[in-house]
C-alpha cells in the first residue's frame, strides 16, 4: 500500500514544477520500460488483486516522452492509457476495494465495462503544450488531428472526443499524469467500422495513437500479440464527435 500512498500523494501535489519534472521522467521510465512488451487484446478471465492495479495501468499507457519524435517534444507532450479488456478488468478490481462494494456489485460494473469494450476502443489521453489553448483537441485553436492506427496501415477516426475540464480526485488518484497543466481527454473509437471490418486487424502487430499536426506528429505505439480472426461483424457506430463535461 505504500507504492499506492505514493501515487495519491503524486496525483495531489502536481502543481509544484519540480515535482511535475520528478513525476514526467519516472512517468517516462516506466512507459518505457512496457514500451517493448507486446500485449493481448483478446478477452480472457485474469486473476487481480486491488494493488495490481498500477502495474496494469503503466503496461498499457504510453508517452511522448518515450519516442525520439525531435522537435515535436518542445511542443506536446502526450501520455495515454489504452483502456484495453485487460486494463479494465484490473480498474474495476481496484475501484470496487477502493469504494467498498460488494462482489455482485463488482461483477456488474465488470460485465458493463467489458461489454463496452466489445464495441469501442477508449483512451484516457493528456496533453500539454507551450500554448495552453493548442492542446484542446475540441478547441478552435487546435489543429491537431487523431488517429488509430494498426500494423496493417488500417486508419480510424475517432468518433468521440470527450473534454474532461476538472477530472475528479478519482481519474487523478487513477491516472497520475493527470494534472492541472494538461488538457485532459476520453478519445473513443468504434471496435469495428461501417462495413463491419474490425479496427485494429486480428493480425495487427502493433497499434498507434497518432497525434498529427503541422507542428509535427506524435505516435504512441503498443506492441501486439495477433488474436484469432472474430467473424461475426458487431454493430458500426456513428459519428459523435467533441463533447465536453
Amino acid at each position: 500500500m505504500a507504492q499506492d500512498a505514493q501515487m495519491r500523494t503524486a496525483s495531489n501535489g502536481l502543481g509544484d514544477g519540480w515535482f511535475l519534472g520528478i513525476l514526467v521522467c519516472l512517468t517516462g521510465a516506466l512507459v518505457h520500460a512496457c514500451a517493448t512488451q507486446p500485449l493481448s487484446l483478446q478477452p480472457k478471465e485474469h486473476v487481480f488483486t486491488p494493488n495490481d492495479y498500477y502495474a496494469v495501468l503503466w503496461r498499457w499507457t504510453r508517452s511522448s516522452d518515450s519516442f525520439d519524435i525531435g522537435r515535436l517534444r518542445e511542443v506536446a507532450h502526450i501520455t495515454a492509457t489504452f483502456e484495453s479488456p485487460e486494463f479494465r478488468w484490473a480498474y474495476v478490481v481496484r475501484y470496487a476495494a477502493d469504494h467498498s462494494m460488494g462482489m455482485d456489485e463488482r461483477g456488474r460494473l465488470l460485465e458493463q465495462s467489458l461489454a463496452d469494450a466489445r464495441v469501442r476502443h477508449r483512451f484516457l489521453v493528456a496533453i500539454g503544450t507551450v500554448l495552453f489553448r493548442e492542446g484542446d483537441l475540441t478547441g478552435n485553436q487546435s489543429d491537431w488531428r487523431v488517429l488509430l492506427i494498426d500494423s496493417t496501415g488500417k486508419q480510424s477516426e475517432p468518433i468521440e472526443i470527450i473534454r474532461i475540464r476538472r477530472p475528479s480526485a478519482d481519474l487523478r488518484t487513477y491516472f497520475p499524469f493527470v494534472h492541472r497543466q494538461r488538457h485532459v481527454f476520453r478519445v473513443v473509437f468504434p471496435t469495428h467500422d461501417q462495413s463491419g471490418e474490425q479496427t485494429i486487424a486480428p493480425e495487427s502487430t502493433y497499434v498507434m495513437l497518432r497525434f498529427a499536426s503541422a507542428l509535427g506528429r506524435v505516435d504512441l505505439r503498443w506492441d501486439l500479440e495477433p488474436t484469432p480472426s472474430v467473424k461475426e461483424a458487431r454493430p458500426a457506430l456513428s459519428k459523435n464527435l467533441v463533447k465536453a463535461q
